[in-house]
């Protein structure tokens, strides 16, 4: 097919050779199949922001950092600069998150190349060398589901290891690959990151690991009724606060919130204190 303009220039660059065919149409981006040389990958186009359903919202966005304070202060001042660089920053997030992940082993697609706006990465294939499907357009077994519900919080668990919180982690973003020899087990691969957020500094990443793993029991226990009953994600964060996760830490899918007694003094000073921090930012700011 005649390649879009936005893969032209990969193209010209001599990065794509020929531009195969449509894959998919989603909220925030567009993938192509495409050749290079002798392989076959994906290209995923990202849309603007305003051409997109997924906004940036604030809760994703949170504390993450860019390497040029003037782009930061831009970003945080609204500016049309600022707007193009939380853009950018926000299309480069996927391609940082893929390298640091596939770095620990978690399942993902092999990032190759990024370019105006352009992911060029590996495309994930099932047993016939065709598109991998999502885990939504299969049916699965209760053995099966057993068997693709820990490898994924397993992956929640090594990706939280990594310090990386997937945010929008569903059947919809999840692919069922093949590893590519006769008798392989097919095993799930995890797309679609631009959304993942920083454990330690996003404030909301508690909450979005919570969803991630709840949407992962649901999905599952379809098939597996059981799983329904784990707690897993308030196991696995508890674990984590604690300083006590790790890639090998045994889960039982049990959890028991603590008792303890609130100090309402100390979370009134926190508040005090916080209230101050912005007073004095928002005056540093007129001024």
């Amino acid at each position: 097919m005649k390649a879009p303009p936005r893969l032209q220039a990969l193209v010209e660059e001599g990065l794509i050779d020929t531009v195969v065919r449509q894959l998919m149409s989603g909220k925030e981006a567009m993938v192509y199949v495409v050749r290079c040389g002798d392989e076959t990958r994906c290209a995923k186009i990202y849309k603007e922001a305003n051409n997109r359903s997924f906004r940036q919202a604030v809760d994703y966005t949170e504390n993450r950092k860019v390497k040029n304070s003037r782009q930061a202060r831009a970003m945080a001042k609204g500016t049309k600069f600022g707007r193009e660089a939380q853009e950018a920053a926000w299309q480069s997030a996927e391609v940082d998150a893929l390298y640091r992940l596939a770095a620990a082993g978690v399942r993902v697609p092999t990032p190759y190349n990024f370019c105006d706006g352009v992911l060029l990465m590996e495309l994930v294939t099932d047993a016939n060398g065709d598109a991998a499907p999502r885990l939504n357009d299969v049916r699965f077994t209760p053995e099966q589901a057993r068997r693709h519900h820990a490898t994924l919080v397993a992956e929640v668990v090594r990706m939280l290891c990594a310090g990386v919180v997937h945010g929008d982690l569903s059947e919809f973003n999840i692919l069922l690959a093949h590893p590519g020899d006769a008798d392989g087990v097919d095993f799930p691969v995890i797309i679609d990151l631009p959304q993942a957020v920083d454990a330690a500094g996003n404030n909301h990443a508690p909450r979005m690991l919570m969803r991630d793993v709840a949407n992962l029991r649901d999905f599952f226990g379809q098939f597996a009724p059981e799983l329904r009953r784990t707690q897993y994600g308030p196991e696995i964060w508890s674990l984590y606060q604690s300083g006590l996760l790790s890639n090998d830490t045994p889960l039982t899918g049990r959890y028991t919130p603590t008792r303890a007694n609130v100090d309402l003094a100390s979370i009134m000073r926190e508040i005090d204190d916080a209230r101050d921090e912005d007073a004095a930012r928002r005056l540093r700011m007129a001024q």
